[in-house]
Parts: C-alpha cells; sequence; structure tokens
C-alpha cells in the first residue's frame, strides 16, 4: 500500500463520481469505503483518507493480497498453522473431535488476527 492521504471534509470535498462503495479492505474505522480502479476511499465523519493500491482487489483479490496486503496472508497461514496445531494436542489428550475443532478455531482466529494486527502495525510505522 502506498501512503496515505487525509483530505479534510471541509477544505476540498471529494468528487466521489464513478467510484463504487466497497466492503473490500479494512476499514479502519471509517463509515464508508470507496473504490475507484486502484485507488480506495475511506469515508470518516470530518475526512477521506486516500491511497492507491498495486492492485484491483475486485479484478485479482490474490495479486492485491499479495501485493497490497500481505499482511493478511501472512496473518492467515500462521493461524490456520496454530489452530491446526492446537486442535491436534488437544485431540491427542481428550479424543474429543468436537472440543479439538472448538479449540483450533478458537486458537486460529485469535492467532490469525492477533498476527494480522502485528502485520499492520509493523507496515504502517515501521516499513515506511
Amino acid at each position: 500500500m502506498s501512503r496515505e492521504i487525509e483530505v479534510p471534509k471541509d477544505a476540498r470535498p471529494i468528487m466521489l463520481d464513478g467510484a463504487e462503495e466497497t466492503l473490500l479492505g479494512d476499514p479502519m474505522g471509517a463509515k464508508k469505503q470507496y473504490r475507484y480502479g486502484n485507488l480506495h476511499i475511506r469515508e470518516y465523519e470530518d475526512r477521506y483518507v486516500v491511497h492507491v493500491d498495486r492492485v484491483d482487489p475486485r479484478r485479482d483479490p490474490l495479486m492485491h493480497i499479495l501485493l497490497d496486503a500481505p499482511e493478511l496472508m501472512v496473518a492467515s497461514a500462521l493461524g490456520i498453522y496454530s489452530g491446526l496445531r492446537l486442535g491436534d494436542s488437544v485431540y491427542k489428550i481428550t479424543r474429543s473431535k468436537s472440543s479439538a475443532i472448538v479449540a483450533g478455531t478458537l486458537a486460529s482466529v485469535a492467532s490469525g488476527y492477533i498476527l494480522y494486527l502485528l502485520g499492520r502495525f509493523i507496515k504502517d510505522r515501521l516499513i515506511r
């Protein structure tokens, strides 16, 4: 993801003609999001935050994740791995498939989300 530009609404309203409202992308607290080609616009109460993605996720979601949101791919892979490991351990101890599935799912979601947040922090604060 490129650097973001903040535009106060009272300084210059952004013309959204042709932009499509979307759910794709991390809203980061925005009330609405829009896409216009590779342009990603997040609308907040008092401002717009705009950046240009390398790849439009509506055209090529996998390349968008790889190039613009690699933290999502890494967090997903490590979340799945940790869920499988914990689920396997729980099953070996309890011999209960349902307990193993619940534990694995919870571990996968929790670790994936934590790793995603860590990846965003690194990407936003340390790499720029």
